[in-house]
């Protein structure tokens, strides 16, 4: 006997349904959430005798992977923002300082990102919060460094480069003109910005499809300046940063835990925790103070300018309160979203990116990356190999510290390690000369690279 047609209509539309959820849990979400100058020893799950609160990046930690060999790709905001997005060293296109309002955007629409790579692979893609990686405004420069008129258009910003949204602002010191898509849609205080960028990041993760993947970039302003926490947030903290005994600076990073915990409550409301990779972390050191063991702080080539908490998520994948302690960078999320969304990167992107999911997976016996390349806001680069790193100051000398036996970088071994100069000088050579760090195809670098720094670096107030 025939199916009759309506039944086997109904019958093909639940298997193509069914199909359809069965490829999109095959495809978690993934969600990047970017503190800003958030020190290494910052959260108390770092550093139990920290000062300052972070509640929900601490449970985070015990629900997921903590890191504790994490770095970002620079020692300031930009160049680090362009690592994250193109898996890219920035110091191959010159970029060692930070960008201002009208500066020209730094990701040609050419090439791959995160987000358009993923967009690729049928997931939904958002950006909000800060920018910083440059625009391009259609009235040349409309307004001042910290304000620009409402309806003011520009082009070549995220969402020329694979977001399909956008709400922001362009850098910490215009921090009260919002932008939406491709306009300036509102002006705010420095007070109401905060609370606008988590109200938009909540509203679009509540807008997701279960059977859409999707990608959402948050990167916050706490607790990088202006030092601003929300009427509700001032003196909840209970916390008096131990360096400097400011305790408003304390709320402005309670705030910032608290917007990433509104985002945890915004997956498990709308039923997706469970399918969703969450990674928190920092765009860099925190910002002039020095937390020990470790040298410096922010814009420095030492540990204390690029080592940063890193913490990620993935119930059933990533063991629950887990640490791994080998060496990863900020720039590592291309290739990972690359693998988990089952695509192949191009010989001309990522050059600079190493897949997570072994580390994630806890599958990966020695660490993913051969080696990394570390770079300071003047210009002095470091490679980091094993426990070795060998800095490359812009004056032309070499410093070899063993951060297994030295994290505070006090004694410089190079005069009795020549071997260990050598072999590391002549790695990140091959580095510069190839145009990646990776296997593949030779690229070509944007900006000349030496083995003595930059020494004009593009420079910018952080």
């Amino acid at each position: 006997m025939k199916t009759p047609l309506p039944i086997l209509l109904v019958l093909l539309l639940c298997v193509a349904a069914s199909l359809s959820e069965a490829r999109a849990a095959t495809k978690p979400n993934i969600l990047f959430v970017l503190f800003d100058d958030m020190g290494w020893t910052q959260p108390q799950s770092y550093d139990a005798a920290s000062a300052l609160r972070t509640p929900h990046l601490d449970r985070l930690a015990a629900q997921g992977m903590r890191f504790t060999d994490a770095h970002s790709a620079s020692a300031v905001c930009t160049p680090t923002r362009y690592g994250v997005l193109t898996g890219r060293y920035p110091s191959r296109i010159g970029q060692f300082g930070v960008l201002t309002t009208f500066s020209p955007p730094i990701i040609p629409a050419s090439r791959l990102t995160v987000a358009s790579l993923l967009k690729q692979q049928g997931y939904a893609t958002a950006a909000i919060g800060k920018w910083h990686l440059g625009l391009n405004w259609v009235d040349g420069k409309p307004g001042t460094e910290t304000t620009v008129p409402l309806g003011a258009k520009l082009t070549d910003g995220p969402t020329a480069i694979g977001f399909d949204y956008f709400y922001g602002f362009t850098h910490a010191r215009n921090i009260g003109t919002i932008i939406e898509q491709d306009r300036v849609a509102a002006h705010a205080t420095a007070v109401e910005n905060q609370p606008l960028m988590i109200k938009k990041a909540v509203e679009w993760i509540g807008q997701r499809k279960k059977d859409e993947p999707f990608f959402l970039y948050f990167p916050m302003c706490p607790p990088h300046t202006p030092v601003v926490p929300a009427p509700e947030f001032v003196g909840q903290s209970g916390a008096q940063d131990r360096v400097k005994g400011d305790a408003q600076y304390g709320d402005w990073l309670y705030q910032g835990d608290a917007m990433l915990g509104q985002l945890l409550a915004a997956l498990d409301r709308n039923g997706l925790a469970d399918n969703t990779l969450v990674i928190a972390t920092s765009d860099n050191g925190a910002e002039g103070r020095a937390y020990a063991p470790l040298r410096e702080s922010k814009r420095s080539i030492y540990e204390g300018g690029h080592r940063v908490p890193f913490v990620a998520r993935w119930p059933g994948k990533i063991k629950a309160g887990s640490t791994n302690a080998h060496t990863i960078c900020l720039n590592d999320l291309m290739a990972t979203a690359a693998e988990i969304a089952g695509a192949k990167l191009p010989a001309n992107a990522g050059e600079d990116s190493v897949s997570l999911l072994p580390e994630f997976l806890g599958t990966a016996k020695t660490p993913v990356r051969e080696a990394t390349v570390h770079q300071s806001m003047t210009g002095d680069l470091a490679l980091r190999q094993g426990p070795w790193k060998l800095v490359f100051l812009t004056n032309g000398k070499r410093e070899l510290y063993n951060l297994a036996s030295d994290l505070s970088e006090k004694q410089d071994v190079a005069s009795a390690h020549a071997e260990i100069v050598a072999r590391m000088t002549a790695l990140m050579q091959d580095y510069i000369t190839h145009g990646r760090s990776t296997p593949g195809a030779r690229q070509k670098n944007d900006a000349p690279m030496s083995l003595t720094g930059q020494r004009n670096p593009k420079k910018g107030k952080s």
